[in-house]
């Protein structure tokens, strides 16, 4: 399966609780109304070398989220699909490698962290792009009848 090209940028619509950065509570040493997809925020780690924050589920596959953005008081978030190494088409590679010639790691036409190797719950993975940008929707009121 080969990937899109960045040039396919992809949005989808979520509840806007699952973008919640939630509110820190000094008593219980935890994000309180944090959502999961906001939760799973994990560049820092991986720039670090450092296991990702648990992952978040969407379409039946395992999302992590690189990066928030804040605009007009809502949030966004971008995010990468998690792929097991062995059917990942290519060679994965660390953060330090991919980013060694960061103008390289910036035009992949796939995203900055695709072919990226992290870790998560001792297992290994791949970031699998182009990245997809997760924005706050509607929630759907299901019919009774």
């Amino acid at each position: 399966m080969t990937p899109a090209t960045n040039t396919d940028r992809h949005v989808e619509l979520v509840d806007p609780e699952r973008l919640a950065s939630g509110n820190w509570c000094h008593r219980a040493q935890k994000t309180l109304g944090q959502g999961d997809i906001s939760a799973s925020y994990s560049a820092d780690r991986i720039g670090m070398g450092e296991p990702i924050r648990k992952p978040f589920t969407w379409k039946g596959g395992l999302w992590v989220c690189v990066g928030i953005r804040y605009h007009g008081g809502t949030e966004s978030a971008q995010a990468y699909r998690l792929t097991h190494p062995q059917i990942y088409e290519g060679e994965p590679v660390t953060y330090a490698v991919k980013t060694s010639d960061g103008d390289s790691a910036r035009a992949d036409p796939c995203g900055f962290y695709h072919g990226m190797r992290v870790k998560h719950a001792g297992a290994e993975f791949v970031l699998s792009g182009p990245p997809v940008t997760f924005a706050p929707g509607q929630i759907a009121q299901l019919a009774l009848f």
